[in-house]
């Protein structure tokens, strides 16, 4: 077996694989996962111009979703080549630099997701523990605050995630569990110990992920003491509504990646086709619902959207209308 001493070796190459066992079904496969990633790419990008086109959007609570799709689109996007690729042409190969760089956009995607997620939870707890200072504490200003310093706290994780594995050696030609590179994945065939290794980075993501979620469980024990002092039954129901999506969005976020993280670490027995599944649950599942879930339980978003579906089919007869004028008198009809 070769071995490949660092991170600069051309040579050295991974194998994806998508569904072990199922290779002969992977295009009809594949028809469900296109419209998983099309449902996620769609319907992240109609919250994201919902919000950048409606005025009454501009709000801290949708900044941070605005934000929450802009990371879901982006995680979406990084593993979307290598996944339709082994599915429909069977391209397994991928070269060491190539995974390297997918893995880091596909972690540094996941804790950003899991960042913007605390500051959503943030927000709901000054709009209903504190809804005085909300106006004055989650100002523009603050909210560009909020968005750099998860900014540098990823910037601090992809720079320690490099020094980790530049001094690491890998055996190549190794076949990985996932259509996509994940590091609990690829450390198993690191040349040192992969259990130190492993356990480093299962460190790590408790500290960013872990720390994260005390954070949001800590906020909405707050929110909840609130709310359960407050005597009118219609205020209560009020206050709980607006976490309603924020909870889902928590999880289908922390669920499947904590399960995945688990089953690579310690459960090595595990089937391979679980791990597959688990992992494309744990990629997909967050993109796909929630903005499924803010456009049916956000009444505003639902509005805003209905809105603008509504003036772009006002606006078809207009044209055509326009366009028959000009194409009868050879000048613009008046309307």
């Amino acid at each position: 077996m070769v071995i490949y001493n660092n991170t600069t070796s051309s040579s050295l190459t991974f194998f994806l694989t998508a569904f072990p066992g199922l290779e002969l079904v992977h295009v009809w496969i594949s028809i469900p996962v296109c419209c998983l990633y099309t449902i996620a790419l769609l319907g992240n990008s109609m919250i994201l111009f919902v919000i950048i086109v409606e005025q009454s959007l501009h709000k801290p609570m949708y900044y941070f979703l605005s934000m929450l799709s802009v990371v879901d689109l982006c995680l979406t996007i990084s593993t979307l080549p290598t996944v339709l690729g082994v599915l429909w042409f069977h391209a397994r190969e991928i070269s060491f630099k190539a995974c390297f760089i997918q893995m880091a956009f596909v972690h540094v995607f996941s804790f950003l997701e899991s960042s913007v997620l605390v500051a959503m939870a943030f927000d709901r707890f000054m709009a209903i523990c504190n809804p005085l200072k909300y106006a004055t504490v989650l100002t523009g200003t603050m909210i560009m605050v909020i968005g750099l310093v998860i900014g540098i706290r990823q910037v601090i994780f992809i720079f320690s995630m490099f020094l980790a594995l530049k001094s690491t050696s890998f055996h190549g030609g190794q076949e990985l569990s996932h259509p996509f590179c994940y590091h609990p994945d690829m450390i198993k065939y690191s040349y040192s110990n992969p259990w130190i290794s492993s356990f480093l980075g299962m460190f790590l993501q408790l500290y960013l992920t872990g720390t994260d979620l005390l954070f949001i469980l800590f906020s909405y024990i707050l929110i909840l003491r609130t709310v359960l002092r407050t005597v009118a039954p219609k205020k209560q129901q009020k206050a709980f509504s607006t976490c309603v999506c924020h909870l889902c969005a928590v999880t289908i976020f922390y669920v499947p990646m904590i399960s995945l993280s688990i089953t690579h670490r310690l459960l090595n027995s595990t089937s391979r086709v679980v791990c597959s599944i688990l992992a494309n649950v744990y990629l997909l599942l967050p993109p796909v619902l929630n903005p499924i879930i803010y456009s049916l339980k956000t009444k505003t978003i639902r509005q805003a959207m209905l809105q603008l579906l509504q003036s772009k089919g006002s606006q078809g007869p207009n044209v055509r209308r326009h366009r028959g004028g000009w194409d009868s008198r050879g000048e613009i009809a008046s309307t």
